[in-house]
């Protein structure tokens, strides 16, 4: 079974210096029809003006990825780590036993577009841990790359959680194909162009609530970009 989950229906936060659209209910936008879906708790599209940025403030016990689109992302935690997050890098940060961070956009007259992504973990309260990595759209190109997993897989960034992300870009004839358990659940994220899943349209913004699923076949792309989560159902 495939539902589609048009952009516009997402909620709409506008701080001025924020503006960010949310796939699950989160801070003020509440739609109890729109929890998460599995494991995936959190997809928050955000855009940050210039020079300004979240304070720091605290996470636990949650996988938190984030997946720069344009700008960059500075990024500074409790544990050390100061760093820019430039497009084509994913980071993940394990909030385990207690993190606290800010992100900034420290760029002049450019805004910072970025997924902030949470997933719940299988495991709590393990000592917090940061990670990051650069995939280069070559990677992404015609395919489906994986870029996050449980501990074990080379290349990605490694979560405490039962799930894998996976990047494509595809376009024309391009095609991508992944089999998942039809026991769990799958969910797609459009993040930019058209592209076709199971033969169901999506655009800009527009995602795909799967379950009871074999196969995800993604075709007919129009400078697609797109993120394919394998959760715990």
């Amino acid at each position: 079974m495939l539902t589609i989950r048009h952009s516009d229906d997402r909620g709409l936060a506008d701080h001025g210096w924020l503006k960010s659209r949310h796939s699950f209910s989160f801070a003020d936008y509440y739609d109890p029809r729109h929890m998460g879906w599995g494991n995936l708790r959190v997809i928050n599209e955000d855009r940050i003006a210039p020079g300004t940025g979240f304070g720091t403030h605290g996470h636990r016990d949650m996988e938190i990825i984030s997946y720069v689109l344009s700008g960059n992302l500075a990024h500074k935690d409790s544990m050390g780590n100061v760093k820019g997050i430039p497009p084509g890098d994913v980071q993940r940060m394990s909030a385990g036993s207690g993190v606290r961070h800010s992100e900034f956009n420290h760029a002049e007259g450019e805004t910072t577009h970025f997924l902030q992504i949470w997933i719940e973990p299988n495991e709590t309260g393990v000592p917090p841990s940061y990670e990051q990595i650069t995939v280069p759209d070559d990677q992404k190109q015609g395919r489906l790359r994986l870029v996050a997993a449980p501990s074990g897989d080379e290349g990605v960034v490694n979560i405490h959680a039962d799930a894998r992300l996976y990047a494509g870009l595809l376009n024309g004839a391009e095609h991508a194909e992944l089999k998942i358990d039809p026991a769990r659940k799958a969910y797609v994220h459009l993040i930019k162009g058209e592209l076709k899943v199971n033969g169901e349209p999506l655009k800009t913004g527009d995602a795909a609530l799967i379950k009871d699923e074999a196969d995800i076949k993604l075709t007919d792309g129009k400078d697609a970009e797109v993120l394919v989560f394998d959760l715990q159902a």
